[in-house]
């Protein structure tokens, strides 16, 4: 009988000896033996600092490069857990994120160490190893490369401490043991049909559950390639996936509606990709990745959190993330924890009874398999109630079971008393072939209630008056006339965090006091937009103080 690899140390022990590529970057290629042995020697300097008294957690904040990966390799060999360090959080709030996951030991290179200079992050200056400094390699020549199976680690031993995206809140450091990654490799792997003679082009974040999760752990069980990129650019996506020859990616829908934005080239589709994971992503640009690249894209419903609720149907409508993977996963109203009943949809897949049909996902078998929120136990409150775990994320169930997401808590908006869809707004805008990123979210009206604002991102070389927006929304049949945006703010760059996810929080909290350019819908008639002007924006705040609705705006 095969012994069963319950830990990412055994999946990593698996390869020694495996001499087919393991990791490229431009500059290198390494086998898979020669990860283990580099993983090994880091994992040996591990184990002399590690200070018995304190939780054994090591910061990377490193780009994709290969030192980050040969630190993941070096923390499951020691029992250690990874903390990615987000490159693309300053001052404060990242000073209290490091803090609270009580680091021993930071990786990071000149760049990094320039991020955290001046940053009270509870780790002393001569546990900080610089990948780039002249004594980094003599820190690692003496120490042994001969990997060593550790009895103390084990299926339960954390592995990784994956911070939320800070989306929609506080960012929290999300625990995920070697035993859950290592049955993530083995679902992932299956899933998205990841296999031996495999290329994975890794351009998502390694400090990210997208990367990690769908892309390194079912590459390693699989002993396909992993390829680095260190960060993501649309531009040279393309050039990446032909000079490494890749057959496999992960995405976010925003990465994915940048590679689209890129003008269209007779070859595109000479290219050896194959498939693609990911998630956010619309019905269309999946369509239109195919028809562009030829890659099919299998879009999944997860988060670093949990995994594993729902099945994936390749012959379901476009638009249904799959089919619950067990009778535990259900759409519950908070109030009364009953099932919403099944949604009525018309011609154009709107939800018709969609006070009643939409609820909050839940797993009601998931609490066991939560392994929490690191030194926060009120988040881990919020996440496990009544015994079930809550994923705080909308959906609803068709008539024939499929489960459909319906956007994060709050983006459903309530205009003359019908709920609207920010999640359908944001598929349409992204319809617009100049539109690469888009939000959609609730802004108070001076008078009652909400009105719908977008945001959207288009490219340097185009103005708004080039979208024609007021017609191209009026062509949309399924959008509806209360669904139409009142404002848009138009950007070349969108606030987004570092795992390419677009900050909504915060462009709700602005609103149409942005600086960023806003075109208005300024009456009751047909939709026709027009530069806001800070004179509009003065006298719309008139119209709140004289409705008494100042308090409304942030």
């Amino acid at each position: 009988m095969t012994e069963r690899r319950d830990t990412i140390a055994d999946l990593l022990l698996d390869r020694i000896g495996d001499q087919r590529p393991g990791l490229r970057s431009r500059e290198r290629t390494w086998t898979w033996d020669e990860v283990v042995a580099d993983s090994a020697v880091r994992a040996g300097r591990l184990r002399r600092l590690r200070a018995e008294d304190r939780p054994f957690h090591v910061g990377i904040l490193l780009d994709n490069v290969p030192e980050f990966v040969l630190w993941l390799g070096a923390a499951a060999l020691s029992g250690a857990a990874v903390v990615g360090i987000n490159p693309t959080r300053r001052g404060a709030a990242l000073e209290e994120e490091v803090r609270r996951t009580d680091l021993q030991l930071v990786v990071t290179d000149a760049a990094g160490w320039e991020i955290l200079g001046g940053l009270d992050i509870g780790v002393a200056r001569d546990r900080v190893l610089l990948v780039d400094s002249a004594e980094y390699a003599a820190q690692l020549a003496t120490l042994p490369a001969e990997p060593i199976r550790d009895p103390s680690v084990t299926a339960s031993t954390r592995m990784l401490l994956l911070f939320t995206s800070g989306t929609t809140g506080a960012s929290k450091a999300a625990i995920c043991s070697q035993g859950r990654l290592a049955r993530l490799a083995r679902q992932n792997t299956a899933k998205y049909r990841i296999g031996r003679d495999d290329v994975c082009y890794c351009c998502m974040p390694l400090f990210h559950g997208n990367a990690l999760m769908a892309l390194w752990a079912p590459a390693l069980l699989a002993g396909a390639c992993v390829a680095l990129a260190p960060k993501f650019t649309a531009s040279g996506f393309l050039r990446d996936v032909r000079h490494y020859g890749a057959t496999y990616f992960t995405y976010v829908g925003k990465a994915l509606g940048y590679v689209l934005g890129q003008p269209e080239r007779p070859d595109d589709a000479d290219n050896p990709l194959t498939h693609g994971f990911g998630t956010e992503a619309s019905p269309e640009d999946r369509i239109e990745f195919k028809r562009r690249f030829g890659a099919t894209l299998y879009e999944g419903y997860g988060s670093s959190e949990s995994a594993g609720m729902v099945d994936r149907t390749p012959d379901g409508p476009p638009a249904a993330m799959g089919v619950p993977a067990h009778a535990g996963v259900r759409v519950v109203d908070p109030r009364t924890l009953e099932t919403c009943p099944r949604a009525a949809l018309d011609e154009h897949g709107r939800v018709r009874n969609a006070e009643e049909a939409i609820g909050e996902i839940v797993d009601t078998e998931g609490a066991a398999k939560f392994e929490g929120y690191y030194n926060d136990p009120e988040a881990n409150a919020e996440r496990v109630r009544h015994g079930w775990y809550w994923t705080a994320d909308l959906g609803y169930v068709d008539q024939a079971g499929y489960l459909y997401f319906a956007g994060r808590a709050g983006d459903w908006i309530r205009v003359d008393g019908e709920n609207i869809s920010a999640l359908l707004i944001e598929r349409v805008l992204r319809r617009h072939p100049d539109v690469v990123a888009a939000a959609a979210f609730a802004v108070p009206d001076p008078r009652s209630g909400d009105q719908v604002m977008a945001a959207i991102e288009i490219p340097e070389r185009v103005r708004f008056d080039d979208l024609a927006m007021a017609d191209f929304l009026a062509g949309q049949e399924d959008l509806g006339t209360k669904g139409v945006p009142r404002y848009i703010r138009v950007s070349h760059q969108l606030p987004a965090t570092g795992s390419n996810k677009l900050r909504k929080k915060e462009m709700r909290a602005d609103g149409w006091r942005t600086t960023d350019d806003v075109h208005w819908w300024a009456d009751r008639g047909e939709p026709s937009y027009a530069p806001m002007t800070d004179e509009d924006k003065r006298r719309l705040r008139e119209q709140f103080a004289a409705n008494g609705r100042l308090r409304f705006l942030p």
